[in-house]
């Protein structure tokens, strides 16, 4: 015979799951605090000229000068955008002299960036 299917209200059913199953997966869910950080960080994704300045700097490390050329923006609005991404950890920068050079902080940020390109151009 079936198990009994358990009714959480009136218009939800319950899958047919193991509750050990669900149990042992709820342990390995991550938690609050990380999943709040974890929004934080892609939410940096979402903005177009952070997305145009990544992609600038995957081809190589630029000083402001260069980004604000590139990307026809003033050099105000490239700081701001650079200064957010510098504190979530996707850029990071490197002073020679008075020229300071910016590029993506580590090979995670390039497979993260390229992988969610080629998933966007895929389909």
């Amino acid at each position: 015979m079936d198990k009994p299917v358990k009714t959480i209200n009136k218009y939800d059913t319950a899958c047919p799951e193991e509750e050990a199953d669900l149990q042992s997966l709820r342990t390995s869910l991550m938690d609050q605090e990380t999943s709040s950080e974890m929004a934080n960080w892609f939410k940096t994704f979402s903005d177009p000229t952070r997305l145009r300045i990544m992609d600038a700097l995957l081809q190589k490390e630029l000083c402001v000068h260069d980004l604000t050329v590139l990307l026809d923006m003033g050099q105000s609005a490239i700081s701001h955008q650079l200064r957010t991404l510098r504190n979530m950890r996707i850029v990071k920068r490197r002073k020679e002299g008075k020229t300071v050079f910016y590029s993506l902080d580590d090979e995670h940020i390039e497979q993260i960036f390229l992988q969610t390109l080629q998933h966007i151009k895929h389909g």
